[in-house]
């Protein structure tokens, strides 16, 4: 039985939302009170049991493979100097988890990223997760996909429910409820990408945490751009649809959209309150601002 061994990062977007601080900084290295966004996915990839990390990177992203590489001199000045606990923080990610980088030359879409990475996925089942979309959950969320994986072994998509006026702004799905399942886990009839309003099946949303076969390699490649003129991932798991069943499942957590300036806020906001070392003081702090002199 394929069992969940790889999980691919698509990190090569342009980040215009976040513009100009993404001018000459990757978006996924904006820090989420302590820690750039990215690295929320790879230690939930981590805590899940994944072995092996793909990241997708692009042009003016080297910084990011820094991030998670060795740094050498820090290190040892950390060391010489007794700061175990800053020295643990950079070790977040083991050194035996082999992480591997491949570049998208061109922004052509999500689906285009996940298609990059064909080679070192090794036709192999996998997991991809978008470091946008920072969940909190316990288990991780990608873990409770795996977990429906080893179960159906076949594609599984996360979805949340969402206000009917934002479908506009997602992949949504038109889906049937599998029994005993507690309306958590449906068979996905249809998908589409960024819907009207009046036009959407429903409104369970996908957001970024996935579990592939590697099927959908075969059925991104005869992909046409799509929605925004790119490959959509949401148009390569359709034709997929067509050969392979895939699932969706309705998470359990709480999901954060530091992708968007609001989201990115709200996420910053909760994360301080929620820090050991920070909360107290920055609960504090909120509580003494007189919100309406803003």
């Amino acid at each position: 039985m394929a069992t969940i061994r790889r999980a691919v990062f698509p990190a090569a977007g342009l980040g215009t939302r976040f513009l100009p601080a993404t001018k000459a900084q990757p978006k996924e290295m904006l820090p989420l009170v302590d820690k750039p966004i990215i690295q929320y996915a790879v230690e939930e990839a981590v805590d899940s049991g994944i072995e092996n990390l793909i990241i997708v990177t692009g042009r003016g992203k080297n910084s990011i493979e820094d991030h998670f590489d060795v740094a050498f001199e820090l290190e040892t000045i950390l060391k010489e100097r007794g700061k175990s606990n800053l020295l643990n923080l950079i070790h977040s990610i083991p050194d035996e988890i082999p992480i591997s980088y491949i570049r998208q030359r061109e922004a052509l879409g999500l689906g285009h990223a996940v298609l990059t990475a064909r080679d070192l996925v090794n036709n192999e089942p996998f997991a991809v997760l978008l470091g946008d979309d920072v969940i909190v959950s316990n288990p991780p969320c990608i873990r409770q996909m795996m977990d429906i994986y080893d179960e159906y072994q076949t594609s599984v998509v996360a979805i949340m429910e969402v206000p009917r006026e934002e479908t506009n702004r997602y992949g949504i799905i038109k889906g049937r409820p599998l029994p005993k399942s507690d309306g958590k886990l449906f068979e996905v009839q249809d998908m589409v990408e960024k819907p009207s309003i009046e036009t959407a099946p429903s409104n369970f949303a996908i957001i970024g945490r996935y579990i592939l076969t590697p099927l959908v390699f075969e059925e991104l490649a005869e992909t046409g751009k799509g929605s925004g003129g790119e490959i959509q991932l949401t148009d390569g798991l359709r034709r997929l649809m067509a050969k392979q069943r895939v699932l969706a499942y309705k998470f359990d957590g709480k999901r954060h959209d530091a992708g968007d300036k609001m989201g990115f806020l709200k996420a910053t906001v909760e994360f301080a309150l929620d820090n050991e070392e920070l909360g107290p003081a920055f609960r504090s702090y909120l509580k003494s601002l007189d919100i309406d002199n803003y």
